[in-house]
């Protein structure tokens, strides 16, 4: 282990946010990192516990998993950081994760929560900000190891989609010595890493240098091509051995409520990959949260997200709406550690407003009743209804009834799964309507889609398709998406006797 005893001596010292005053004002990067002095400080605090339950990745409760689904091997380059071998702290950590410049900025540190020392409030071992210290020096010193190129006579894989899921099988599908074609049909590679998540919570110069880095090695990309063209899925097909389809659970939830489709109503997606495609182009978004009152109806991390957008666009006043109970403060009896704990927590964005407001922004157990439209029939204001949840499910609290001022709605109610086009695309089943979650069928225990026909008319013997990620679980972490990509890469290389 680092340092016996280590975590009597040193309590837990993390990054900081940015003043509130500074950073919402603009979209650069919301942390200060501790220095190296200090990271490895917190490197020594790891225990090397003979349970390591912080690389477990299981599920202990009905909530997140507990450890890292990448099975990290953490207190192994935690010991490496505190003793200054940082080379072999990366080539360690490359060992499962292929992408932790990402996971180290954006994951709710899974590991943290299910660290031994994290059955104590607040005292786990830094492990998201260790992380992330050994992939900045990797990159600082030259980047990731390179693999070879594929040679001309490999196995060709068409990986659709280029998000987390899609990146990682590609680099790991490369790594093993496959040509690989990546597809997107967005104007840049990265999927929600590059427009589903914010510039300051990811800068996207980061995804780009990851891009470059494939590309350097050998993967093409084709960007703007939308695969859900049965011409196009002809086409790919016709070209490679194998398919991945990691495309993502982009099948937006929204709200059977009047008035949902009145000018002045956007899906958060819509609205966060506006922000970030303006930010990058230096051009005002299409939708503005600027001088206007916005409700955000969602109080998940993509809710949070158009809070913090929304407030640096300048809004008048931010206020997000929860329709399950507020969580309580600390631990229940039943919520014990390891499980992910379930409590109260203000991100960055909801403190930004909450500042802003002058008081708490958010509203729990609150159900919304209708969008109001004014004579133009734009958005005026959202009436919402409190919730009672005392019997188990859901009722409505009479005379509850109240309409908040709005100019600017955001539906941020997750995803209820895959989007259907593109797996018909390449002839694959689905379960009918109303009779499963709408996500890809797969044979049992594989990635591998069950395909009902070719790809396109007339198209040539269709090859294996697989499936990973959200697309193929439904909506979840990119830690999650990148696991499963992995072992979805680990089937295709099998299927292509790799």
């Amino acid at each position: 282990m680092g340092k016996p005893g280590a975590f009597l001596a040193h309590g837990r010292v993390t990054h900081r946010l940015r003043d509130i005053d500074e950073r919402a004002r603009d979209f650069n990067p919301l942390y200060v990192e501790v220095d190296e002095e200090e990271q490895r400080i917190q490197a020594s605090r790891c225990m090397m516990c003979g349970v390591a339950f912080c690389q477990a990745g299981i599920s202990f409760g009905d909530a997140r998993p507990s450890g890292c689904p990448l099975h990290n091997l953490i207190p192994e380059w935690n010991d490496l950081v505190w003793q200054g071998r940082w080379d072999e702290a990366a080539a360690r950590l490359a060992l499962t994760n292929p992408l932790p410049e990402f996971t180290s900025r954006v994951c709710p540190a899974l590991c943290e929560a299910a660290c031994n020392l994290g059955s104590v409030e607040g005292e786990p071992t830094a492990i998201h900000d260790t992380e992330r210290a050994i992939s900045d020096f990797e990159w600082d010193h030259g980047g990731p190891t390179r693999f070879p190129a594929p040679t001309d006579g490999a196995p060709r894989v068409a990986v659709v989609g280029s998000g987390p899921a899609g990146l990682a099988s590609a680099w790991e599908l490369a790594r093993r010595g496959c040509r690989v074609d990546m597809w997107e049909r967005a104007d840049r590679a990265g999927g929600l890493l590059m427009y589903g998540i914010p510039q300051m919570k990811l800068e996207k110069e980061v995804v780009a240098r990851r891009v470059a880095l494939m590309e350097e090695l050998g993967i093409t990309f084709h960007l703007g091509v939308d695969a859900a063209d049965p011409e196009v899925a002809a086409r790919i097909a016709r070209d490679a051995d194998a398919i991945v389809l990691a495309v993502g659970a982009r099948q937006a939830r929204t709200l059977d409520v009047p008035g949902i489709d009145a000018a002045g109503v956007h899906q958060a997606v819509d609205y966060l990959t506006g922000a970030t495609q303006a930010y990058l182009s230096g051009e005002a978004p299409a939708v503005s949260a600027e001088g206007r009152d916005v409700v955000v109806i969602g109080g998940g991390d993509t809710g949070n997200d158009c809070v913090g957008t929304a407030v640096r666009q300048g809004a008048r006043s931010v206020r997000e709406l929860e329709v399950l109970p507020e969580p309580p403060e600390t631990r229940r009896a039943d919520n014990p550690w390891p499980q992910w704990p379930t409590v109260k927590k203000t991100d960055y964005g909801q403190e930004e407003a909450i500042a802003l407001m002058g008081g708490e922004i958010r509203s729990w157990s609150c159900d919304t009743v209708r969008i109001e439209t004014d004579e133009q029939g734009r958005v005026s204001g959202v009436t919402v209804a409190d919730l009672s949840w005392d019997a188990g499910a859901p009722t409505r609290v009479a005379g509850s009834e109240r309409t908040l001022p709005a100019q600017l709605v955001l539906i941020a109610c997750g995803f209820t799964g895959a989007e259907r086009a593109v797996y018909e695309a390449f002839g694959c089943d689905f379960p009918a309507p109303g009779a499963g979650r709408p996500l890809p069928r797969t044979q049992a225990g594989t990635h591998r889609c069950e395909v009902a026909g070719a790809a396109g008319d007339g198209a040539a013997p269709q090859p294996p398709v697989f499936a990973c990620g959200d697309g193929k679980t439904g909506s979840s972490l990119v830690v999650s998406a990148i696991a499963d990509a992995l072992a979805c890469a680990e089937e295709v290389a099998r299927a292509l006797d790799l």
